[in-house]
């Protein structure tokens, strides 16, 4: 009975994780995304907004298939 109740625990412990790391890759797209945005009103480029956007979409398609190729 005890075994599986630690295993539940280790389940439990493993969603945690994934969960945790899922949080703070959307805050990295999020935090990107808004001092990308701060940064290119600063500068008074389109090009900056464009980069910004361009590296934020790229940053998601790499850790989307990155986490899709580790399974």
């Amino acid at each position: 009975m005890s075994t599986h109740a630690e295993s539940s625990d280790a389940a439990a412990a493993r969603r945690r994780s994934a969960n945790l790391r899922t949080a703070l890759i959307l805050l990295s797209i999020a935090l990107v995304f808004f001092f990308g945005i701060i940064a290119s009103k600063l500068i008074g480029d389109p090009t900056a907004s464009l980069g910004v956007i361009g590296a934020a979409v790229l940053l998601y398609l790499v850790v989307a298939i990155g986490r899709n190729l580790r399974k």
